[in-house]
């Protein structure tokens, strides 16, 4: 797991860096993936998703959706996330961010190294797997690991993605309770654009997340 710096240090360490000229910022905006719906069109979309039993992970490999796909001169799609969420994002000659700050809406936390960030892939690739991207084409696999259209990527504290798994809302949703309208939200289009089943567990606990918004 990379390294976590106290808050006490980092808060000696800001105004030192705010000193050389380099600008801080105050409280960060919340990473906004593109196409998020309205809580009542998310509602509608939930209820013309089919309901089924979880499906087999025989045959899965995280492989078989193949990321990071190179989106726009040497920068792929993990690099495009990160600069698209955070704040301030410098990066070299390679793409890689070098510099910015990124602000986790599932946690709450601010991080300002790419290295503690995750790129979330919110309807988890396994759990796409079992939803009927099995009988998918690796071409549509690639796109579905890809998305930057739908609100499909998200960067995120590393270890809170990695916590997450590929779980679905009915046994994990984001710990700031004020994120989980618009997880749900998130999630509902991305199996609705794709056509991917839920579990009645799953549908129930979407539906009480959307209750909140």
């Amino acid at each position: 797991m990379p390294y976590r710096r106290s808050a006490a240090i980092t808060a000696l360490i800001l105004p030192a860096v705010a000193l050389l000229g380099v600008a801080v910022t105050g409280v960060p905006a919340a990473a906004t993936p593109p196409n998020i719906p309205s809580a009542s069109t998310a509602a509608s979309e939930l209820n013309t998703l089919t309901v089924a039993s979880q499906g087999s992970m025989s045959g899965y490999s995280r492989d078989k959706f193949t990321h990071w796909i190179t989106i726009s001169g040497s920068c792929n799609t993990r690099e495009t996330v990160l600069k698209r969420d955070g704040t301030s994002v410098q990066t070299d000659s390679s793409c890689a961010a070098v510099s910015g700050s990124w602000y986790s809406p599932y946690d709450g936390a601010t991080w300002y190294a790419a290295s503690d960030v995750d790129i979330d892939h919110v309807v988890p690739l396994a759990e796409a797997w079992r939803s009927g991207a099995s009988g998918w084409t690796a071409s549509r696999r690639q796109s579905f690991a890809n998305d930057l259209t739908r609100p499909q990527l998200i960067a995120v504290t590393d270890n809170v993605n990695q916590s997450k798994g590929d779980q679905d809302p009915s046994t994990w949703q984001p710990s700031r309770t004020a994120y989980r309208c618009t997880y749900a939200r998130m999630w509902i289009r991305v199996k609705y654009y794709y056509g991917l089943t839920l579990q009645s567990t799953e549908k129930s606990a979407l539906q009480t997340m959307l209750n909140g918004c």
